[in-house]
């Protein structure tokens, strides 16, 4: 009895069924520490800063669900292919995880928090700019040129920023940081993203 083999137009759903689990769970992720803020508001003091990294990554979630469909020019698979996918998608759930803690007992407020874990959550956030590029390359050269020059100057730029705020933990920084890479993602994806193709 003959096999067929399956085209990739067939491999791509399954793929984004794989990437929305882990998506999905970084999202729950962060949706129930906001709601455990709503829920006892008072029991760790809040801090801006934490809060809008949330907001950016929340959004880096919803945009890596959005951007992936490009995927779907993939035409040859590998299980290479689809690990480094899955294991991109895993860092950018490892980034909720840095955000909300299982327990918050170690630590006086979600600034004591942020800034004791700040090694770990720019070190992830670093690399998912560094498997962007990966990413972006993996669906093609003209996908990767739809960018121009302003995606090689992005990329190691922030990477930069990254190193930067894993080493000082000057609050003035950190507040400049995650509001000019707020304002920055919004703008690229109203500019590149608005439409998948």
């Amino acid at each position: 009895m003959d096999q067929q083999l399956p085209y990739a137009h067939d491999i791509f759903p399954h793929v984004r069924i794989v990437l929305g689990m882990v998506i999905g769970l970084g999202v729950t992720r962060l949706l129930s520490g906001l709601a455990r803020i709503v829920q006892h508001p008072g029991q760790y003091r809040l801090y801006p800063v934490h809060l809008a990294w949330v907001a950016s990554v929340l959004l880096m979630l919803v945009h890596f669900w959005w951007w992936e469909f490009g995927l779907f020019q993939i035409e040859s698979w590998t299980f290479g292919k689809y690990l480094f996918i899955i294991f991109y998608a895993v860092t950018l759930f490892l980034l909720c995880a840095l955000l909300f803690p299982d327990s918050m007992l170690d630590y006086t407020s979600y600034e004591d928090f942020f800034y004791s874990r700040r090694a770990w959550f720019f070190g992830l956030l670093a690399a998912t700019y560094l498997l962007d590029v990966v990413d972006t390359l993996l669906k093609g050269p003209e996908h990767f040129a739809r960018f121009g020059v302003e995606y090689l100057f992005r990329t190691p730029v922030f990477v930069a920023l990254c190193v930067i705020a894993i080493l000082i933990s000057d609050r003035r920084f950190h507040i400049a940081f995650v509001a000019g890479a707020l304002v920055y993602q919004i703008s690229f994806i109203l500019r590149l993203f608005d439409t998948i193709v």
